[in-house]
Parts: C-alpha cells; structure tokens; sequence
C-alpha cells in the first residue's frame, strides 16, 4: 500500500520527487567539493575559475585531475584529452538512462543529461519503472548546486587559511585520487590492473623523457584500457571455447 501511494506521489509531483532523492547525493557531495575549493585556491586558481569550472564540467575526478595537471603546467589540449577520456563512461551511463526515461524533446534530455553523474545515473538506474523529465532535472539540479556552491566555500575558506596550510592542501589531491581508487580496486581486480599497467607506461614515458608529462598521461590511460581489455576479452574467448 506504501509503495503505491508513493507511486501516485512521484506521478504528481515528479520534480520534488526528484530533488528528495537528490538530497543524499547533495550531501556527499560537500566534502568533496570543499575539498576541491581548497586545493583550487592553492593550485592558482581564482574564485571565478573554481566556480566555473564546477559549472561547466561538473565531473569531480576530472576536476581533481585537471587541477594537478594545471598544476604541473601541463597543456590544455592534453588536459582535455585526458578529461574526455576519464569521462567517456558517460555516453554509455547516458544511452542506458535515455532507454529509462520518458521521451521527450531534445533539449530537455540535453538539460538532464549534461547533470549525470555516477551518483545520481545509480539512483536514476535502480528507480523502478519509466522515469520523468521532471524527475531528473530535479535529481540533477539538486546534486549540481550543492557541488558548484560548496566548491565556492571550500575556495573562501581556504583562502582564509594560513599560507602553508594551502601549500600543504596539494597532498590532499593525491590522497583523494587512492581515496577514489581503493574502492574501486576492492570491486573489480580489473581495475587494479588498468591503475598498475597505465601507471608502468606514464613512468617510462617519463623517465626516458619520450614525451611530455601531459601526452604521457593520455597514452598511457589508452594502451593500459586497450591492453588490460585485450587480455579479459582473450581470456573470455578461450573459456567459451575450451
């Protein structure tokens, strides 16, 4: 009887439904942002910067990531490269959803999808039923303010912080990147070999000085996907066939 009534509720009022279900990711999205405020301020980044960068990319990993490559002054078609990379999940995150949602017109979907992120594409996934526009646009929105606001605080804070406290901030960087990577290694051996092998490419690259530090990143992230997915795809084959 619950779940029906909460089934006429959802129909009724599809984006508060959304923005409710939002809420939880809000919230874990504040440590995360306030750190990535802090470590912008003491990467060089301006206020506008930070913010805008939150806006417009909305992709935590890769913000982290492009901050420690602007960093080590890398370039930025590297930087971009890299971030498309990092982010192409998305268009696959992005094609399952489109078959979960309401159809609707193009630029409604463009809206929705631009917020799609892990967190809120796993909430989305497991909702039963078709989902709304409005639905969406409410989990998204949600999720969006709090990161690009919370991003902007982290940055005002830090910069009321001593300056070797900021200087200190950029080891904060390297522990977040093992704090997003150890999860993930305890869910699938896979990525532990794609972490391992591109990390084995990018410090030969390097040290004998093939390419710069920025190339080195991007090529090394493809030959470790394509190589560690060349060898579960060989693997798989041999087992259907023995």
């Amino acid at each position: 009887m619950e779940r029906e009534v909460s089934t006429i509720e959802e129909r009724k009022n599809p984006l508060k439904f959304g923005l409710n279900a939002g809420v939880p990711i809000a919230i874990g999205y504040m440590p995360i942002a306030i750190t990535y405020g802090f470590i912008a301020k003491a990467t060089g980044l301006s206020l506008t910067e930070t913010v805008l960068m939150s806006a417009i990319v909305f992709a935590g990993a890769s913000q982290y990531m492009a901050l420690d490559m602007i960093a080590k002054q890398i370039g930025t078609f590297e930087i971009i490269i890299t971030t498309l990379i990092v982010n192409i999940r998305h268009f696959l995150m992005s094609a399952s959803l489109n078959e979960k949602v309401e159809k609707d017109n193009v630029l409604k979907k463009a809206i929705y999808a631009f917020g799609i992120t892990d967190e809120t594409f796993s909430v989305a996934a497991v909702q039963r039923g078709k989902l709304s526009t409005g639905y969406m646009i409410g989990l998204n929105f949600i999720s969006y303010i709090s990161w690009v606001g919370f991003s902007a605080v982290g940055f005002i804070v830090g910069a009321g912080l001593p300056d070797i406290f900021q200087e200190g901030m950029s080891i904060a960087l390297y522990a977040m990147f093992i704090g997003l990577l150890v999860p993930s290694i305890k869910g699938s051996r896979k990525v532990l070999y794609l972490a391992v092998v591109a990390a084995a490419f990018n410090a030969l690259f390097v040290f004998y000085n093939i390419m710069s530090i920025g190339w080195s990143i991007v090529l090394s992230t493809m030959i470790s996907s394509i190589f560690v997915e060349f060898i579960y795809w060989t693997r798989r084959e041999g087992a259907s066939n023995g």
